[in-house]
C-alpha cells in the first residue's frame, strides 16, 4: 500500500484526537435528576452524579420494598457506571468459537479473518492505548444492532452490505422465513430490530462481552460514491429536499429556481464540497459517515471484520461460526435500483477524474482513519 508506508504517529494521533472530542464526562446532571431513580432506561451519559438533599428527603418518604428495590437499582446502577468508566474497550482479541464450522472449505477464509481482527487489533493499541475516553455510551453503541437468540452483535455501515444483513437477522430472530420475502421499507422503517442502545446499562454491558460482535466495512472512497449515486442520482423525497437544497444553494453559482426548489441533479462535485466543508450547510449523514465515528472500532473490540469486497464469503462463514441453519446463506441481490451498475473501482473512477488533485486528496484525507484501521490500500489520487 503506498501511503500507509508513510503516515506518521503525529498525523494519526492527530485525527483520534479529533475523533474522540466528543468523549467527555460531564461535571453536572442536576438537571436530569432522578432520572437513574425514576426511569426505567438510564440518563444517556456515563458519568457518576451526586444527589441533592432535596432528592434524598423525598426518597427518604418512600417506605416499604418499593425503597429497597429503588436502592438497589440505584446502587447497581452507581456500579455498572463505574464498569463502564474502569472498562479496557480494546481488551486482547476474543478468540471465536469455531466448533460450529465443520468444512474445511473455509480455512483460507479464517486466516484471512485473524490478519484483519489483528491488524485492526495493533492498529487501535498503537494509536489509542494512550488515552482512555470516557464516553456517551449510549451514543457509541447507536448503529449496533442486536439479535438475541444467536447472540450477534452487528453494527451498521450503510452502503457495506447492511440492508441483506438486517434481512439476515430478522430471519435469525424468527421474525420472517426468507431473506427474499422482506422489502426495504420493511428492513429500514419496519422497526422489527432491536439496537443495543435500547438496553439499560446492565443489558449493553453484558451483550458487549459476551455476545459475538461483527462490523461489515467498504473501501471509504467506493461507499462514497455509492452513497452519492443511491441518494442523489434517484428520486428522492427525503435526501432531495433535505441535502440536495442546501447544497446547490451554497455551491452552486446561478443555481435556477427549479433547482433550488426540489433540490435535485446534485453534482458530484459539489457534494464533495459539502463533505469537505466544516461547515456545512446541513448535518452529516449515517451513509457517507466515517465508520470510525458510526462504530467505534478502537472502543468496541469486534470478533468479525468483514469487508464489502468479499462480502458473501465473509457472511456466510460468519453465519457457520454463529450456528445459523444450514440453509441461510448471504443473499446476493441489490437491495434497490439493480437495473445500476455496482459501484466498482472502474465506477468510482469516472466520478474521481472530475474533482481536482487536490479535492481527491482531501477526500482521502477525510476518511483517513477509515483507510488505515481496515488496511485499504490508497485510492486513485
Amino acid at each position: 500500500m503506498e501511503r500507509e508506508n508513510t503516515v506518521t504517529t503525529e498525523k494519526i494521533q492527530e485525527h483520534i484526537t479529533n475523533q474522540n472530542s466528543m468523549f467527555h464526562m460531564p461535571g453536572d446532571l442536576k438537571k436530569k435528576k432522578g432520572n437513574l431513580l425514576n426511569s426505567g432506561r438510564p440518563t444517556r451519559v456515563l458519568a457518576k452524579t451526586s444527589h441533592p438533599q432535596g432528592e434524598n428527603q423525598a426518597l427518604g418518604k418512600i417506605t416499604g420494598s418499593s425503597t429497597n428495590n429503588l436502592i438497589e437499582n440505584h446502587q447497581e446502577t452507581k456500579t455498572l457506571f463505574k464498569k463502564f468508566g474502569e472498562m479496557n474497550w480494546s481488551s486482547d482479541i476474543r478468540h471465536l468459537n469455531k466448533s460450529l464450522v465443520k468444512d474445511n472449505k473455509w480455512k483460507k477464509t479464517d486466516v484471512t479473518q485473524e490478519k484483519r481482527r489483528s491488524f485492526l487489533q495493533e492498529f487501535c493499541k498503537k494509536y489509542t492505548g494512550v488515552s482512555r475516553p470516557q464516553s456517551h455510551l449510549f451514543h457509541v453503541v447507536s448503529r449496533i444492532y442486536v439479535e438475541d437468540k444467536h447472540k450477534i452483535l452487528y453494527c451498521e455501515v450503510p452502503k457495506a452490505g447492511c440492508s441483506n444483513w438486517k434481512r439476515i437477522l430478522m430471519v435469525l430472530s424468527g421474525l420472517a422465513s426468507s431473506t427474499y420475502n422482506i422489502s426495504h421499507d420493511a428492513v429500514h422503517y419496519g422497526k422489527y430490530l432491536k439496537k443495543l442502545d435500547s438496553f439499560d446499562l446492565k443489558g449493553i454491558y453484558t451483550r458487549l462481552n459476551t455476545y459475538t460482535k461483527a462490523v461489515f466495512v467498504r473501501d471509504p472512497m467506493e461507499r462514497l460514491v455509492s452513497a452519492f449515486r443511491d441518494k442523489f442520482e434517484h428520486p428522492n423525497s427525503y435526501y432531495h429536499p433535505v441535502f440536495g437544497r442546501a447544497i446547490i444553494k451554497k455551491y452552486r453559482s446561478n443555481a435556477c429556481e427549479e433547482a433550488l426548489n426540489d433540490g435535485s441533479g446534485v453534482k458530484f462535485r459539489e457534494f464533495v464540497h459539502y463533505l469537505l466543508d466544516s461547515h456545512r450547510p446541513v448535518g452529516m449523514d449515517i451513509h457517507w459517515e466515517k465508520v470510525s465515528k458510526l462504530c467505534y472500532p478502537c472502543l468496541i473490540n469486534y470478533d468479525f471484520v468483514g469487508k464489502f469486497e468479499t462480502l458473501e464469503e465473509d457472511a456466510n462463514y460468519f453465519l457457520q461460526l454463529i450456528g445459523a441453519p444450514k440453509e441461510l446463506r448471504f443473499p446476493n441481490f441489490k437491495d434497490r435500483h439493480s437495473s445500476d451498475e455496482r459501484t466498482n473501482t472502474q465506477v468510482v473512477r469516472q466520478y474521481l477524474k472530475d474533482l481536482t488533485r487536490t479535492e481527491r486528496q482531501l477526500i482521502y484525507d477525510f476518511y483517513y482513519l477509515d483507510y488505515l484501521m481496515f488496511n485499504y490500500t490508497t485510492p486513485f489520487l
